[in-house]
């Protein structure tokens, strides 16, 4: 047994070990009013500062997703993972989840946030809800504000939670939004039909204005310089536009095999 684990396991112990103490006790708990802000004092139970630790608990919550998990639970889902020391832990079941179902897990999770956290805020409810979205989507309008420390505490929490969120949000639509390996092959296919037209017609265009050049200084009797010019930068144009295809198509040629190579690469270690 490590030393890491035996300090989780002694932390454990201590996050279950607090617990409100059998009896009445009470103590004296000074503190300002929340919108005159006056001092004021008032008579507390231990069991509310002993209640709070017990939050810490939630932890028990991801240890039960974890042992429910049919990844956990399924022998050759193990075994696999133990073969390409892929640890079973939270972390893992949590990015499984949000590969099979995304939308459903940051849904479950905003919801559940966002009536937890306007339950906490002693107002009116409806109110409360509006304070927490807007602070949650990092709007912030200030028609609502929060006066004591466990309001600006709930805040606080809601809007890092909401950054989390919604960058959550933003790298789920952004692998949404990308093609899949069937499309990327027809996207490939058409890119390249379509350099390869090009790369036909600026050959021709070449040509083209090679002949011209051509009859227009050997053939014609009178020689139009204003023509022959007009023709060279034309075969200029038509010589640097071959080569800009011919670099774009050889680049896109040298990217996909890179990536082609490092997805065999990743598929030979994970074997």
């Amino acid at each position: 047994m490590t030393i890491e684990r035996v300090l989780l396991i002694a932390l454990e112990l201590i996050v279950s070990a607090v617990h409100p103490v059998p009896g009445d006790f009470k103590f004296m708990w000074r503190a300002r009013l929340a919108f005159s802000y006056a001092p004021s004092q008032a008579e507390a139970d231990l069991d509310m500062v002993l209640s709070v630790p017990m939050f810490l608990r939630l932890y028990l919550i991801a240890r039960v997703m974890l042992l429910h998990s049919k990844l956990f639970t399924d022998a050759s889902s193990r075994s696999i993972g133990a073969l390409n020391k892929v640890h079973f832990n939270t972390r893992f079941v949590m990015k499984t989840l949000m590969t099979i179902c995304p939308g459903t897990v940051l849904l479950v999770f905003s919801i559940s946030l966002w009536i937890i956290a306007a339950w906490t805020v002693r107002v009116n409810f409806l109110g409360a809800m509006w304070l927490i979205s807007i602070t949650f989507l990092s709007i912030g309008y200030g028609d609502m504000v929060p006066h004591t420390y466990c309001g600006k505490g709930v805040c606080l929490l809601t809007g890092i939670m909401g950054a989390g969120c919604t960058a959550l949000v933003v790298a789920v639509v952004a692998r949404k939004l990308e093609l899949t390996k069937a499309e990327k092959h027809v996207h490939n296919f058409m890119m390249d039909t379509q350099l390869t037209k090009r790369i036909k017609n600026a050959a021709a265009n070449v040509l083209r204005e090679t002949w011209l050049i051509y009859k227009h200084t050997k053939l014609m009797k009178k020689i139009d310089h204003s023509r022959v010019r007009k023709h060279q930068r034309k075969f200029l144009q038509a010589i640097h536009q071959q080569g800009k295809t011919r670099k774009t198509r050889r680049l896109g040629k040298g990217y996909r095999l890179n990536n082609t190579q490092q997805r065999k690469v990743v598929r030979v270690g994970v074997i």
